[in-house]
């Protein structure tokens, strides 16, 4: 059962995730409590063991089998989505209450840009529409150097971190 069949107006996300866990006869322990508590306050996009180390910080009894399980239960809930890039290491975003969006991943130190182009959001439904797709999802991942990578550095349309308005995400590799 996903989250839009248990979301009712202005649920929190621990409403959502007590719901899902509810239909599925399971219980809301404090251990799930606080990961999904750190897991919402991550900025970016994080591992199971990046979010483990953060977890195990706040309650050294919480062991990395939990923080996993509980990943896959809030991605499953619709609270989390697990994107992979190229480092092939599975990452999970928050997904509740967020705007679409689409990643620019540098190829060398692994940083990520999430971006938002209603020009390109639009030529995707024009695409599938010229080819008779009705829409249910999508995901893009561009690839390539960020401008600290690149071979001269510092460049870019925002200055010199890159930057350019966006949500930028370091992501170590």
């Amino acid at each position: 059962m996903s989250v839009s069949k248990l979301q009712a107006p202005r649920q929190t996300p621990l409403e959502v995730f007590a719901a899902y866990l509810a239909a599925n006869c399971l219980k809301i322990t404090p251990q799930r409590r606080l990961i999904l508590e750190i897991f919402l306050a991550e900025p970016g996009h994080a591992s199971s063991e990046e979010l483990y180390a953060k977890v195990k910080r706040r309650d050294a009894s919480i062991g990395q089998a939990t923080v996993y399980r509980t990943l896959k239960l809030l991605a499953e809930c619709g609270l989390a989505q697990a994107v992979s890039f190229a480092d092939g290491i599975t990452r999970y975003e928050p997904h509740f209450g967020v705007e679409h969006h689409d990643h620019l991943i540098c190829e060398a130190c692994g940083s990520t840009i999430e971006i938002v182009d209603p020009v390109i959001e639009r030529r995707q439904e024009e695409l599938a529409e010229r080819y008779g797709f009705s829409l249910a999802r999508h995901k893009m991942d561009l690839y390539g150097l960020c401008p600290e990578c690149r071979p001269g550095g510092q460049g870019g349309p925002g200055g010199q971190n890159g930057q350019n308005g966006q949500d930028k995400t370091k992501t170590p590799r």
